[in-house]
């Protein structure tokens, strides 16, 4: 049907594809392949059209390479490789050498740092220790200065108490409480207080003339230095 303007739309264009003609029923040939020049060409051989119709297949980046392809390799760097000089082997040695006895060092080195890391944590650790056990030996001091006060007025002389200075007594000890300080010895700065300075024709150096309170030490730490009254020399 024309339009307005006397033009006729074009009409839809239907393309049969069936195998099968309806109308004869026969089987319709095969349409014509595209050529490499545009066109169509005719095949007639199934096995050129399998062939036209596979697709590329890629070789996968891990896949082994075919069998001899190896050797053949080898056999290629080997003609091409040139031997080594005396030269060239000497300096390989003495680098070999040389690599050797750096390992070595380093190996000696780090075997070394390891041990004195070791001493270190165990001195560290002795020394958290002794720490830990002179703030509670000094925690317990004034019940000691109580029970030589008591014992040297006769109350720790009978009764309970006896047993319970000794307990004290003997625990402490296990822990190599020592204790400072004594009336005639050399007056130690490190180890003694001195309260009061008496002046005396008898002594020579400084001298401890009475212990005021005792001193106590654990080893080398001083716990609490020893107050005293000092003779010193006219």
């Amino acid at each position: 049907m024309a339009d307005e303007n006397g033009n006729t739309p074009d009409e839809p264009v239907v393309n049969d594809k069936r195998r099968i003609d309806p109308e004869t029923g026969e089987v319709r040939p095969e349409p014509a392949a595209p050529s490499e020049d545009g066109g169509t060409a005719a095949v007639t051989d199934p096995d050129e059209l399998i062939e036209a119709e596979a697709p590329d297949v890629e070789v996968p980046a891990g896949a082994e390479a075919p069998e001899g392809a190896a050797e053949a390799a080898a056999e290629m760097a080997a003609e091409g490789a040139e031997p080594l000089s005396a030269d060239d082997e000497a300096i390989l040695d003495a680098a070999s050498r040389d690599l050797v006895a750096d390992m070595r060092q380093d190996m000696l080195r780090a075997q070394a740092e390891l041990v004195n890391f070791r001493r270190r944590v165990e001195r560290d650790r002795e020394a958290n220790r002794e720490a830990v056990v002179a703030e509670v030996v000094r925690s317990l001091l004034p019940a000691l200065d109580d029970l030589a006060r008591a014992e040297k007025h006769g109350d720790l002389a009978e009764g309970p108490m006896v047993i319970v200075a000794q307990k004290i007594r003997g625990g402490l000890d296990k822990f190599g409480l020592v204790q400072v300080g004594e009336k005639g010895e050399v007056f130690d700065p490190t180890m003694h207080d001195a309260l009061v300075q008496l002046p005396s024709a008898d002594v020579t150096v400084n001298t401890v003339a009475d212990v005021i309170e005792p001193g106590y030490k654990i080893g080398d730490r001083v716990i609490r230095a020893a107050k005293v009254a000092v003779h010193t020399p006219q």
